[in-house]
């Protein structure tokens, strides 16, 4: 299908992109690898009167230490992930999944922080940055705010993002050699995930398995109070709402995120 009309901009640096979103507000929208957003164009899911690529601002994609944590510029592509030094030095589970995601072509275009801002609960990187307990940097012309990745995500495909917003940073704490593990179920391997699991020092991220990306709390919890491996995941599914589609039932979701979360554990614990 064919999107409806709409006017685009390439601006050259995140100031001229913060400065069109305050002057088109709602109406506008970002694009940054376009896998997300083009879709939703050509199915008419979505009709931004302008768009505003910042695909190509070199300040947006770098991967750098600070301190105990490694800040991830939002325009950095999911390759340039999977292939860091750093990520696989410092931060190896989100290195990891974003391996995991699509195929090669969406992998060279797609951004982490287009990743993010689209809040899709079938996404890989969400759930991991949320094991992670990453935190998000927003920018608008009103200045910059710092959101835990915890409380980032509001809903299907929504989240606390305001429309002048950007993300421009995503800042992950350092886990080095701590236990990590990402299980995805999928029928082919560049599908969305039915089920998936990231796992890092006892911290667990679901994917597909409610109307957001979320956290499994109640097996979280049950590690932290001594419980088993076996134990903790047999609790992977509560406080969640999975879905039932073409791809499965609600129940068998249930049944795939203790699954998956008994074998993330159980790597992860060496």
């Amino acid at each position: 299908m064919i999107p409806v009309a709409f006017s685009y901009a390439r601006p050259d640096s995140v100031d001229g992109a913060l400065a069109l979103l305050a002057e088109h507000g709602e109406d506008a929208t970002i694009l940054a690898g376009g896998h997300s957003l083009l879709p939703v164009m050509k199915l008419r899911l979505g009709a931004p009167e302008v768009v505003i690529d910042i695909g190509r601002l070199p300040e947006l994609r770098y991967i750098r230490v600070q301190g105990d944590e490694v800040a991830i510029g939002a325009g950095t592509r999911h390759r340039d992930l999977e292939a860091s030094d750093v990520l696989g030095s410092d931060v190896p589970l989100l290195a990891a999944v974003a391996r995991t995601v699509g195929d090669p072509q969406v992998r060279h275009r797609g951004t982490i922080g287009g990743s993010l801002a689209h809040a899709d609960p079938a996404s890989d990187l969400p759930a991991a940055v949320l094991a992670l307990d990453a935190t998000i940097v927003l920018r608008s012309p009103r200045g910059e705010r710092q959101v835990p990745a915890t409380g980032f995500y509001t809903g299907m495909f929504s989240s606390v993002k305001e429309p002048d917003e950007l993300i421009v940073e995503i800042r992950v704490p350092r886990t080095g050699s701590a236990g990590w593990a990402y299980e995805k179920f999928t029928r082919r391997a560049n599908d969305w995930a039915i089920v998936g699991v990231a796992v890092v020092d006892g911290r667990v991220g679901l994917v597909n398995m409610g109307a957001s990306p979320l956290r499994a709390s109640a097996t979280e919890a049950a590690l932290a109070d001594g419980a088993s491996i076996d134990e903790a995941a047999a609790l992977a599914d509560q406080g969640t709402d999975p879905q039932t589609d073409v791809s499965a039932t609600a129940e068998y979701r249930r049944h795939l995120a203790r699954l998956l979360t008994r074998r993330a554990l159980t790597t992860a614990a060496g």
